[in-house]
């Protein structure tokens, strides 16, 4: 097994402390080499996922979610899944003020698929 593979194996949403707790800002990240397995046919899907939110006490260090992100490269797992998945581990990990999560997939078939995943202020706490 390659450094790369070890790396994504054992990859983990890290969060960091925000050095700016006391003020509302957004963090707006784009991961455009999204990929994952179809679950019925086994065929890639590409995606780009657009992550934005306001932190409160952390933010996502970004190797981390990069890791995190490339872990599902060989999940059988819909559109759905993955964007709501990525979604509740960031909510879990960062517990943020607000968060938007999109998962917009490449046609496939002439389908084109936006998942779109929003929640903000008090609904993002656990």
């Amino acid at each position: 097994m390659k450094y790369g593979e070890e790396e994504i194996k054992k990859a983990h949403l890290e969060p960091w402390p925000n050095p700016n707790p006391e003020r509302d800002y957004t963090i707006e990240i784009s991961f455009p080499e999204f990929t994952c397995l179809c679950p019925r046919s086994g065929y890639p899907d590409f995606a780009t996922i657009k992550i934005t939110y306001v932190p409160d006490r952390s933010i996502v260090e970004l190797k981390s979610l990069k890791l995190y992100l490339n872990s599902y490269r060989d999940r059988y797992i819909s559109h759905e899944e993955a964007t709501n998945k990525i979604f509740s581990d960031l909510v879990e990990v960062l517990s943020p003020r607000s968060i938007k999560v999109e998962g917009d997939f490449h046609p496939r078939g002439n389908v084109h698929t936006i998942i779109r995943i929003e929640k903000t202020g008090q609904d993002t706490r656990s």
